[in-house]
C-alpha cells in the first residue's frame, strides 16, 4: 500500500506568494480584463445618475420593485461603484506585476551577447555552405557590415559577436529581434498608461451643457449649465472664470432642406476683462478656460408672454423648443407655475418655422422662418414642480393636470404667429408670440487626460506592431581557410534559426552570404562584395 504523502503547509507568507503570482500571470490580466469590460456593460443598460439624474429618477418611480435595488448595488452610477473599482485596481495591479520583472530582465539582457556558434550548423534547417577569394578576416568584417546595415544601426540590424575557435576556424555569432520584446513591453506599459489616462480623467474631468438663446449667455459656474457633471476630486476652484455670449447663430440649408453652415457667433469674456469675438462650429471648438467649448445642436426659443387671469405677466422670455426632423418641426413645453390665482398652466405643442395648412393640420416645409406658427395645447392643474424630483423641460407632467377642451371635447389648439396675441380658453388670461429668436446647445468638456490616453494610444499602437512585425532571427557564419581542392579559397558556412515560421530567414542568410563575396558550390558565377 502506498504511503500517504503530505505536504508541507505553505504558510502565510507562501500563501501570499502563491496569491501574488496568479494575480500577475498574464491568464489572470486577460481575466480582468474581459471582466472589466462585462461589468462596464450595465452602464449602457442602465441611466447613469452624474449624466441623467431625471432618467434615473424616472426609472426608480417606474420601477418601485426593482429600482432600489439596483441604486443600492451602484447600477445608476457604475463607474464609480465598489465592483467596478474594484476590478479596475486588481487589473491595474495585475498589469504593473506581470510587466515590471519582464521589463526588468529585458533591461539586463538588451545589450547581452549573442549565442555563441554551434559546432554543426548542417543541423539548422536553413543552412549552406559558399566559397569565397576574400580572407578569412575579410568576409567576417564584411559580414559584420552587412549586419549591422539599417536604420539607427543595431536597432534595425544584428547584435554581433565574433570569437576564434581552437582549430582556428573564425566564427560570427548574431541576434536580431530584441525589439519584438520591447514591443510587446511598450504594449503594455502603454495599456498602464491608458487606464492611470482614464483614472485621473474621471477624477479631475468636468463636463456642461447650456442652451444658450441669442442675446444671451452663461458663466463657467456649474449653476449657469443646464447640465453639470464633475470626477470625484473635482473642485469648483479648478474652474477659469470667463463667460460667453452668443450674439447670432448663422444657420444655412439648401433647396432640400439640408444645413450646410451652422456658426455660432460669440463673445467671450475673461476674469481680466478681455473681450474677444470668436465663432464656434461644428468641428471647430472655442478653447477657453483650459476646456473647449462644442457647438451639439441648434434650434428656436419663441419668446413668449403668458399672462393670467387678473392681466399680471406669469411667465415671460425664449423657451427652446427642440428639433424633430429636417424642416425644424420643434416640440416644446411652456410651463407656467406662478399664477397669482387658480390653475397653473402648460402649454404644450410645435413650432413650425414655415407652416403649410395640409389635410386640417399644418406642417413645416422648410426650416428657416418663412411663416412661423405655434400649435399648443392648453393643460390646466399642478405642474407638480414642487415635488422635489427632477423634470425635464422638454415634458409636461400631466398627472396632475387636465387638458382644456371645448364644448364638443376636443382639445383646444390654439395658432400664434409672431406678434399676435390670444386668449387663453376658461378665462386663464392672454398668450403673445413676441419674437423668434435661435438658440444654441453648447457642450464645454475638460479632461486633462486626453493629450496622455492619445499618446497612450499611440504607443499601444507601436508596441503592438513591433511586437508583431519584428522577426527574432538567429545567423551563424564559421569561416576557415580551404584545404585540399579548396585550398586558396575561404570556406564559409552558414546557418540561421527564428523562433516562429519566418519566410524570409533563407533570405537573410542569402543577403549576408551574398554581401561577402561568396559563390555556391557547384556555380560557376561568382558574386561580388557589395
Amino acid at each position: 500500500m502506498a504511503e500517504d504523502v503530505s505536504l508541507p503547509d505553505l504558510g502565510a507568507r507562501g500563501t501570499l506568494r502563491w496569491i501574488w503570482r496568479q494575480l500577475t500571470s498574464m491568464r489572470v490580466a486577460l481575466m480582468l480584463l474581459m471582466a472589466l469590460a462585462v461589468v462596464s456593460v450595465p452602464g449602457s443598460v442602465f441611466p447613469q445618475r452624474p449624466q441623467n439624474p431625471a432618467a434615473v429618477a424616472q426609472y426608480l418611480e417606474n420601477n418601485p420593485g426593482v429600482g432600489p435595488w439596483l441604486d443600492r448595488l451602484g447600477f445608476f452610477d457604475v463607474y464609480g461603484s465598489v465592483w467596478f473599482s474594484a476590478v479596475y485596481l486588481l487589473l491595474f495591479v495585475s498589469l504593473i506585476g506581470c510587466i515590471l520583472p519582464r521589463l526588468w530582465v529585458h533591461l539586463t539582457t538588451w545589450g547581452a551577447r549573442p549565442p555563441r556558434t554551434p559546432r554543426r550548423l548542417e543541423r539548422f534547417e536553413v543552412h549552406e555552405v559558399r566559397e569565397s577569394d576574400a580572407s578569412p578576416e575579410e568576409v567576417i568584417a564584411l559580414a559584420r557590415t552587412a549586419l549591422h546595415a539599417g536604420f539607427l544601426g543595431r536597432f534595425r540590424g544584428f547584435r554581433v559577436d565574433t570569437a576564434t575557435e581552437p582549430d582556428g576556424a573564425s566564427t560570427l555569432a548574431a541576434e536580431r529581434g530584441s525589439l519584438r520584446e520591447t514591443g510587446n513591453i511598450l504594449f503594455h506599459l502603454a495599456l498602464i498608461g491608458l487606464l492611470l489616462s482614464v483614472a485621473s480623467g474621471q477624477l479631475l474631468h468636468y463636463r456642461g451643457q447650456a442652451i444658450v438663446v441669442e442675446g444671451r449667455g452663461f458663466a463657467n459656474s456649474p449653476s449657469d449649465y443646464d447640465t453639470f457633471e464633475t470626477g470625484s476630486a473635482f473642485s469648483a476652484d479648478d474652474l477659469v472664470p470667463f463667460s460667453l455670449t452668443l450674439d447670432r447663430l448663422d444657420a444655412e440649408f439648401d433647396i432640400a432642406s439640408r444645413p450646410t453652415t451652422f456658426r455660432a457667433l460669440v463673445t467671450l469674456r475673461s476674469a481680466d476683462g478681455e473681450t474677444r469675438e470668436d465663432y464656434i462650429e461644428v468641428n471647430r471648438a472655442l478653447d477657453t478656460g483650459g476646456a473647449r467649448v462644442y457647438l451639439q445642436g441648434n434650434g428656436y426659443a419663441p419668446d413668449v408672454t403668458v399672462r393670467d387671469a387678473d392681466g399680471a405677466i406669469a411667465f415671460a422670455g425664449p423657451v427652446p423648443f427642440l428639433p424633430k426632423d429636417s424642416a425644424y418641426r420643434s416640440e416644446g413645453v411652456i410651463k407656467v407655475p406662478d399664477v397669482t390665482s387658480g390653475d397653473q398652466i402648460g402649454l404644450v405643442g410645435s413650432l413650425l418655422p414655415t407652416a403649410v395648412a395640409a389635410d386640417g393640420g399644418f406642417f413645416s416645409a422648410f426650416p428657416q422662418p418663412g411663416n412661423p406658427l405655434l400649435v399648443l395645447q392648453v393643460w390646466r392643474g399642478d405642474l407638480g414642480l414642487d415635488t422635489g424630483i427632477p423634470q425635464n423641460v422638454y415634458q409636461l407632467q400631466s398627472d396632475a393636470m387636465t387638458q382644456v377642451v371645448d364644448e364638443d371635447g376636443a382639445a383646444v389648439t390654439l395658432l400664434v404667429q409672431p406678434g399676435e396675441t390670444v386668449d387663453l380658453p376658461d378665462g386663464l388670461g392672454t398668450l403673445t408670440f413676441d419674437d423668434l429668436p435661435r438658440f444654441a446647445a453648447f457642450d464645454l468638456r475638460y479632461d486633462p487626460s486626453l493629450p496622455w490616453a492619445a499618446g497612450s494610444a499611440a504607443a499601444a499602437l507601436l508596441g503592438l506592431g513591433l511586437s508583431l512585425f519584428t522577426p527574432r532571427r538567429r545567423l551563424w557564419l564559421r569561416v576557415r581557410a580551404g584545404e585540399g581542392e579548396q585550398a586558396g579559397r575561404t570556406v564559409v558556412a552558414g546557418a540561421a534559426l527564428a523562433r516562429t515560421d519566418d519566410a524570409g530567414l533563407a533570405a537573410e542568410l542569402d543577403r549576408v552570404l551574398d554581401a561577402v563575396g561568396t559563390r555556391d558550390e557547384g556555380q560557376d558565377r561568382w558574386t561580388s562584395p557589395s
